[in-house]
């Protein structure tokens, strides 16, 4: 029995190293295992799932090796590992906001308190009447009531923050490999997009890219607070995924800009799907929940580039981006190249 299991291991490794050239995969450790567990059969359910990415986009990106590791191989330490690890970061990235939120409070009172301190002095040298002191004194009332609030915010979200951090920091593990998934948005991060982009090139499989820019969202920090922008960069995110069809692959680029990048299509196949986005975009609504005012409409302008012979992934990146720009100057809302 044990020497035809070693012959069946055998025949299995011989199978595995050369498909992994054929489709110019690394031959890391968890790629080895995904692909020998892919050619011994042993698994139908990830057979299917890789079958189908290989016909859909021609080959195997390292994130696509890495996300199906973790859904068909990986143990549930190192899938809790993970999400221990995205948790810790989104949090973070929650409390600097939030702190960022409460300093512009800080600043906006301070700028109130010395207004309101010079009307008081321009009071006494110049009598002001009673009802315009009175108006003064409670527009500084009102001011503190709100940065008292913004810190009591601020506050809770921080002990209870300690409390989640604590938990985590005794549950989380030294990892093996950075995640691919950006903690916020829950899309591919920058750097499972470098890693993909660059693997595509290398197996010189042709690609087009869509560059992608949330128009004004500065605007949206400044006026309702980092924790709504947040909420602008999910409900983005969300729509990038619902919307990316035909292997079409969505990653937060940083900031307030994503990229989708579409393996073996043409531009047009690119301006397609990017229609489809920028109007599901166009669709978002949201509310502030303080003001219960109604923000206006989300938009978002594109760029978009197609690979060409002997080009590199930053000349295609940089026509793209080139584009994006031409975009915003001419209105934003839109997607350029028009044909």
């Amino acid at each position: 029995m044990r020497n035809d299991s070693f012959v069946k291991s055998t025949e299995t490794l011989k199978k595995t190293v050369p498909l992994m050239i054929k489709h110019k995969v690394p031959t890391t450790p968890t790629n080895y295992a995904l692909w020998y567990t892919y050619t011994s059969q042993q698994n139908p359910a990830l057979n299917a799932a890789l079958d189908q990415s290989l016909a859909e986009q021609g080959h195997c990106t390292p994130t696509l090796c890495d996300e199906l590791y973790q859904a068909y191989l990986a143990s549930e330490t190192d899938r809790d590992v993970q999400q221990i690890k995205l948790s810790l970061t989104a949090m973070m990235q929650e409390l600097s906001h939030s702190m960022a939120d409460t300093l512009s409070s800080t600043t906006d009172f301070e700028d109130v308190l010395e207004h309101t301190f010079d009307k008081l002095e321009q009071a006494e040298n110049d009598g002001l009447s009673l009802e315009e002191t009175t108006n003064l004194v409670k527009g500084l009332l009102k001011e503190s009531r709100h940065l008292r609030q913004s810190a009591g915010n601020f506050k809770g979200q921080l002990d209870s923050a300690q409390k989640e951090i604590a938990s985590l920091r005794a549950a989380l593990n030294k990892s093996q490999q950075e995640a691919n998934e950006d903690a916020l948005t829950g899309l591919y991060n920058r750097r499972a997009f470098d890693r993909d982009i660059e693997s595509i090139s290398q197996k010189q499989v042709p690609f087009s890219l869509i560059l992608l820019d949330i128009d004004h969202f500065k605007s949206f920090n400044d006026n309702y607070g980092h924790q709504l922008g947040d909420q602008v960069l999910k409900l983005v995110a969300s729509q990038l995924k619902v919307s990316c069809q035909d292997g079409a692959t969505a990653y937060r680029y940083g900031g307030e800009e994503f990229v989708v990048l579409l393996a073996d299509q043409s531009l047009s196949a690119a301006r397609q799907q990017a229609e489809i986005v920028r109007k599901a975009i166009e669709r978002i609504s949201l509310q502030d929940k303080k003001s219960r005012e109604r923000m206006k409409p989300i938009t978002a302008s594109m760029g978009l580039a197609c690979s060409e012979k002997n080009e590199s992934p930053v000349q295609v990146i940089t026509r793209a981006d080139r584009y994006l720009n031409q975009a915003k100057q001419l209105g934003r809302n839109r997607v350029l190249p028009i044909a």
